[in-house]
């Protein structure tokens, strides 16, 4: 079985947490740019890393919708 990446490793990589596929079928009247996946990635990282520290202010371990 292979090892998990850490957190690191994988921004190292450049693995990216959405889907490009996924992304470019939700465009629908535009062109999508290579480099817009990296831009997305990093305000959806930015929107994880705020609803983090939302939930832990407010006590939990559980992200929810309105910690977004």
């Amino acid at each position: 079985m292979a090892a998990k990446k850490s957190k690191k490793a994988a921004k190292a990589t450049g693995d990216l947490i959405i889907s490009k596929s996924r992304t470019k079928a939700a465009v629908k009247k535009s062109n999508v740019s290579s480099d817009f996946y990296g831009a997305l990635d990093s305000a959806v990282r930015g929107m994880i890393a705020g609803a983090e520290k939302r939930a832990e202010a407010n006590g939990r371990k559980t992200l929810r919708p309105q910690d977004l």
